[in-house]
């Protein structure tokens, strides 16, 4: 049976060029980067070279980039950090309601921490609402922390004029950019962020590393105390491996992006069509003229989106749903509930996000499956006979 993954946002492959430039780093080239003979020198100098490449894909300096775990470390660091060293000038944060996990949990442990955090809502498209954005600012706001791109519906917010917003009133603005950056321009001057969050295995790079970018004159305090390593930031010895390849991947992002995104938007659009011409009480949540090239977020009336997801994947095709699964028990969706929907149509979403591997026939084969799904779970349930 052919398998086909649709499931990008979740993680990505390892390209092969990756892994390739990684190699090395687990065998020979294994010294440490703080170490000063010549096993260690080799390390950092790769570690420079790394930070370089990941700066060059942002339009940054290499010295404002700090390498993390991952994009929940770098949005850890990035709030708590400004929050902690900021705290004397105000401990107001705002940030929106359709936030990953890594940036609402943040939130709601600074608010433990004596911090007042607004949650602005999200129109029906998932876009920002700029007038509830200025009638959240107060004298002591010190923070406004909005995604690039949202990870379920894949709409992309308006960032450069919530970055007018920011340094109008000299507060930092910070983006949870991880399924952004590859993917689309994230250019950190064009986009008026002082922090921006990215995560190497959602741009074909490993899992276990990201980056934060933080601009010049930005002050953070340290969330992990150690050794001191990346600028007393983020103590712990750097994983040169995982960070050659984060870097790779990025070098390979910057080349394709542009031709990639193309085809994929092309992809996304053919495969709405196609499902939307043949199955009625269906659309899509999120904006389709602010949306990310691979990303497709299907609602379904009279179905489950579960169902739909272990169908799919007994036809050998990987995707998710738009339902956060925690454990056993199954909840509606934030995201979609703060799009306006009802819980019950939340349950019957589902998310296919795109990729380098997939192609035309792929698409093809996709839709004639979630048409057959969606016409047999309907056919045996009241309310899709009603």
């Amino acid at each position: 049976m052919k398998r086909i993954y649709m499931d990008h946002s979740a993680t990505t492959p390892v390209a092969p060029e990756v892994l390739e430039a990684m190699l090395p780093y687990f065998t020979e080239k294994f010294g440490n980067a703080s170490s000063l003979h010549g096993f260690g020198l080799e390390a950092k100098e790769a570690l420079e070279a790394s930070r370089e490449k990941v700066a060059r894909l942002l339009g940054a300096r290499s010295e404002e980039i700090i390498f993390t775990s991952g994009g929940t470390e770098s949005d850890n660091l990035a709030l708590k950090g400004i929050a902690y060293r900021n705290r004397e000038k105000g401990k107001h944060i705002i940030t929106t309601a359709i936030e990953h996990p890594a940036i609402l949990e943040t939130c709601r442990n600074l608010e433990k921490d004596g911090f007042s955090v607004t949650y602005l809502p999200v129109k029906r498209d998932g876009i920002v609402d700029l007038a509830a954005l200025e009638a959240a600012l107060r004298p002591d706001t010190i923070l406004i922390s909005v995604m690039h791109a949202n990870n379920e519906v894949g709409t992309i917010q308006p960032l450069e004029e919530i970055g007018r917003v920011a340094r109008e009133r000299d507060i930092f603005l910070h983006t949870d950019a991880v399924q952004s950056v590859g993917k689309i321009p994230t250019n950190v001057d064009a986009l008026g962020v002082d922090s921006l969050s990215l995560s190497s295995h959602k741009l074909y790079g490993p899992k276990g590393v990201g980056a934060l970018y933080v601009r010049k004159g930005t002050k953070l305090e340290s969330i992990i105390q150690g050794g001191g390593h990346e600028r007393g930031l983020r103590s712990g010895t750097e994983n040169i491996a995982g960070i050659v390849g984060l870097a790779k991947a990025a070098e390979l992002a910057e080349r394709s992006m542009t031709k990639e995104a193309e085809r994929l938007t092309g992809l996304r659009d053919r495969l709405s069509s196609l499902v939307l011409d043949r199955v009625k009480d269906a659309w899509i949540n999120g904006s389709m003229e602010r949306r990310l090239p691979g990303n497709l977020n299907f609602g379904f009336r009279y179905v489950e989106g579960e169902s739909l997801l272990l169908y799919l994947d007994s036809k050998g095709i990987a995707v998710s749903t738009g339902s956060a699964c925690s454990s056993k028990k199954l909840e509606p969706s934030h995201v979609l509930l703060s799009l306006g929907l009802e819980p019950v149509d939340c349950h019957g979403s589902l998310r296919i996000t795109m990729g380098m591997s997939n192609t035309c026939e792929d698409v093809d084969y996709v839709a004639q499956c979630i048409i057959e799904a969606v016409e047999r779970f309907r056919g045996i349930s009241a309310l899709g006979r009603s």
